[in-house]
């Protein structure tokens, strides 16, 4: 397959992951997300800041975008192989069993990348857990399943979204090494882990600290 293809396969999908949905709630109340609270546009300062129905809607919207990121590569191939042949060439089945997957994964690459560096804001944007939660519920159910069990656990032990969240990026290449054979997605999961927890950097040292904030379960707002 051309280059071309990946190319804007990934900006597509770079651009779509790029919307910032816990910004553009928070604007709409007119509040700068940015300037509030941790300061990050994600679910979890949306919730903080705007509530947590405005958090919940976030945080699905958030990983709405990387499940429909990679979707929409992954179904739409056969239609942008027909309309532009030369660019979406490909051969027999078996190759276009792979790359369906590798323009999955690309697309998945990108729209966590649009999340976390979105264009909008300066290259600044969330932490990417929601987003790739939702490339993984279309790249692989059951990794991120896992993964899932385990940040619901911590968080309902811990109330912390910071160490739920991390302890998911750990396990979530894990599970993937474990369940899948394709190899690409495995080396592409561990890089996504690993930059899920770099972007975690502020909230570990507020942990070591004993700053970090906590989810309250109650009516009131998150405690200290």
């Amino acid at each position: 397959m051309p280059l071309a293809a990946y190319i804007i396969i990934a900006l597509a999908a770079y651009f779509l992951g790029s919307i910032p949905t816990g910004y553009l709630a928070a604007k709409a109340k007119g509040i700068d997300i940015r300037s509030v609270g941790s300061g990050n546009i994600g679910a979890t300062n949306a919730m903080r800041v705007l509530g947590k129905p405005a958090g919940i809607a976030v945080l699905l919207a958030d990983a709405l975008k990387g499940f429909a990121a990679v979707a929409l590569a992954v179904n739409f191939f056969p239609e942008l192989n027909l309309s532009f042949p030369k660019i979406f060439a490909t051969g027999d089945s078996a190759a276009d069993v792979a790359l369906r997957s590798n323009l999955g994964i690309t697309a998945g690459i990108a729209a966590v990348l649009g999340h976390n560096y979105t264009c909008w804001l300066k290259f600044k944007g969330g932490k990417g857990i929601a987003t790739t939660a939702g490339v993984y519920f279309a790249l692989a159910p059951l990794s991120v399943s896992i993964a899932l069990g385990i940040w619901i656990i911590l968080f309902v032990a811990t109330r912390y979204v910071s160490i739920a969240s991390i302890a998911a990026a750990v396990a979530l290449p894990a599970a993937v090494w474990l369940t899948q054979s394709n190899l690409l997605l495995s080396i592409v999961t561990t890089a996504l882990g690993a930059l899920a927890i770099y972007k975690h950097k502020a909230n570990i040292q507020r942990l070591l600290a004993g700053t970090e904030n906590r989810i309250n379960f109650g009516k009131g707002k998150s405690a200290a």
